[in-house]
């Protein structure tokens, strides 16, 4: 399911477009923004959340001993579409619903960390950023050890697909994000 391209398909059946062509080239939801069409935006926001709720939830009861391998598989089928030559998105939606499916509170610290770095800069990229590295820093005050790992890793991960952005960042070159 990590791997269904949804910004893909919703620009090119309702727009008639390739999205790949459109803005960062980047199949994900803020570049599904950059069409013009923010419902196409917010539609492809929600089916990459999905993406990974339902799967993660149906393993949560089912197969919990697979709940974090499982997690990674959906993270990087998003990245890395099988439909798409391997190339997708930056997996930031897809990390907020393996967030909400795992716990609630993840998902919550993750949205409004994010929020307060976007107000404040107005980068979706540096939000992404920041509010991936706020799950492993919450779960090492909490002493949680036995999720840093993992967390650390998504962030990692996270970090790793907004490298463009980070220099963009850098340089002073990054475009703010519309998300109203």
């Amino acid at each position: 399911m990590g791997s269904i391209p949804f910004g893909f398909i919703l620009t090119k059946i309702f727009l008639k477009k390739d999205i790949r062509n459109i803005g960062s080239g980047n199949i994900g939801a803020t570049n599904a923004l950059r069409t013009g069409n923010k419902l196409i935006g917010y539609a492809t926001l929600f089916f990459d959340i999905t993406k990974a709720v339902v799967p993660i939830i149906y393993i949560k009861f089912n197969f919990p001993e697979l709940l974090y391998i499982g997690s990674l598989s959906i993270f990087l089928g998003h990245v890395f579409p099988v439909w798409l030559k391997f190339k997708g998105g930056k997996g930031v939606a897809t990390y907020v619903g393996i967030l909400f499916a795992l716990n609630i509170y993840f998902g919550l610290i993750f949205i409004i960390s994010w929020l307060i770095i976007y107000v404040i800069f107005r980068f979706s990229s540096l939000s992404s950023i920041i509010a991936s590295a706020s799950i492993p820093l919450y779960l090492l005050i909490l002493g949680q050890f036995d999720q840093v790992i993992f967390f650390t890793i998504m962030f990692i991960l996270i970090f790793f697909t907004h490298r463009e952005n980070i220099k963009r960042l850098k340089n002073k070159e990054e475009t703010k994000t519309k998300i109203y």
